[in-house]
């Protein structure tokens, strides 16, 4: 059984609880695709870390370039340039659209969108931020601006000027077609209605992900990224797109927006870009980059272009190339979706499975298809809680979108290096867990 907290004196006594909870017992070691505690327990990692490590854990490339570089060089004065970080820039530059050649490196997803926002705010001269009504950008004072799916009560006032746009859910459409499907194309340009009504004229961005990662795993439908793009392009704004959690290989291709064809104005990395070690950045055009250097762009961090997180971004590239493991995100992602949509037929409480490659979204709904927006929000929250718990029981770590009202909503994302054998594992321990906690 898994430990309670009153067996860990330490994560009560001296720890600030930052998000809610701890979950229960220490882990001592990880490697691969498994996480070891210190009482002997193995689990199965199908987060990623924080839907980050998407190498797994203890990768011997990441481990020996780690060990190589902190003995050469770690840290530098933030105006000072190393071969590491000119590498990473123009290797990254090589793996997008032509227009996007100019890189940042920074270290957390909600400083590489801190700085996109600033960078956008000052290109344009306007201050208006749209972004996602269940989008999650960080915790910093823009990024928080622009995240509405948690972290807005009881702060007071966001910064002026940042939007909610509706979500485009095609599981629980808010705006549907004759048939009652989602019809996006009526919602979006509603959205932005109400948006252009409430804005004094000064719309700089819009910040989105191409899948919503926090806000339920819900993949933009084909075409929406264009028609938002051709939005954003009528009113001056920038398209920024957030690929913390999409971007290098996740999702079967190199970054989530090429299947649209899209090329943002900014682009910003993190969690995937570092494999689990803190490193992001920010990719713009020649041209939006010397317009912000022409006004004077400031965005300074301890750790900018530091060339220890850049050495591990430059292994990563190169693993993600020689293992090829975009298709590697494809097959398993193939293998996974299947095997859930299998579990589906067999669990009425499975709603729905939605995803791309190995970012994979699983929807619990209450009894009697109650769900975690409606009536049934407590059971569906209390639900997804139990199967949790179950699945830590049965060695396999799962993560629900821990808010009220989604804690049905489970968000799936093994290492892009897991084995077919662990996949089916991870769905084995699943089902159990479903079966004992639903019977």
């Amino acid at each position: 059984m898994v430990p309670s907290l009153d067996r860990m004196p330490d994560a009560t006594s001296h720890l600030i609880r930052y998000a809610g909870g701890f979950t229960h017992g220490v882990v001592d070691r990880a490697k691969g695709t498994s996480i070891f505690t210190e009482d002997g327990r193995e689990l199965l990692d199908f987060t990623s870390g924080q839907m980050s490590a998407i190498l797994g854990h203890s990768h011997p490339a990441i481990v020996e370039v780690i060990r190589d570089q902190v003995g050469r060089l770690d840290h530098l004065y933030s105006g000072m340039l190393s071969r590491p970080v000119l590498d990473l820039a123009r290797r990254l530059a090589g793996t997008l659209a032509d227009p996007l050649d100019r890189a940042m490196l920074l270290t957390t997803g909600a400083e590489s969108n801190e700085a996109a926002l600033r960078m956008a705010k000052l290109v344009t001269g306007k201050h208006e931020i749209v972004s996602f009504a269940r989008s999650w950008h960080g915790m910093t004072q823009g990024a928080a601006g622009a995240t509405y799916v948690a972290g807005r009560s009881g702060y007071g006032p966001a910064a002026p000027g940042n939007f909610a746009l509706p979500v485009p859910d095609r599981f629980r459409p808010s705006i549907v077609d004759a048939d009652g499907n989602l019809d996006w194309r009526r919602q979006l340009d509603l959205g932005f209605d109400l948006i252009d009504a409430q804005s004094s004229g000064s719309l700089a961005a819009c910040l989105v992900e191409p899948i919503l990662s926090s806000g339920g795993v819900v993949d933009l439908p084909p075409g929406y990224l264009a028609a938002l793009r051709d939005k954003c392009r009528e009113r001056g704004m920038l398209l920024i797109l957030d690929e913390a959690q999409t971007g290098l290989c996740r999702t079967g291709d190199w970054y989530a927006h090429e299947r649209d064809g899209v090329v943002p104005d900014i682009l910003t990395l993190s969690k995937t870009l570092g494999a689990g070690l803190p490193l992001a950045a920010v990719l713009t055009s020649a041209e939006i980059e010397q317009e912000a250097h022409d006004r004077g762009f400031l965005f300074l961090t301890t750790h900018v272009n530091d060339p220890l997180p850049a050495a591990v971004g430059n292994t990563v590239l190169d693993v993600l190339v020689r293992d090829r493991l975009d298709e590697r995100a494809r097959e398993l992602g193939a293998q996974l979706q299947g095997g859930l949509r299998e579990l589906a037929d067999r669990h009425p409480v499975i709603g729905d499975v939605r995803g791309r490659g190995l970012l994979v979204g699983l929807e619990l709904v209450g009894p009697h298809g109650t769900d975690a927006q409606g009536t049934g929000a407590q059971s569906a929250d209390a639900l997804g809680a139990a199967v949790t718990r179950r699945c830590a029981e049965l060695g396999l770590h799962m993560n629900i979108v821990q808010l009220p009202g989604m804690g049905g909503t489970f968000r799936i994302a093994p290492p892009l290096t897991a084995t077919e054998a662990e996949i089916g594992r991870g769905l084995e321990i699943l089902d159990t867990a479903l079966t004992d906690v639903t019977r």
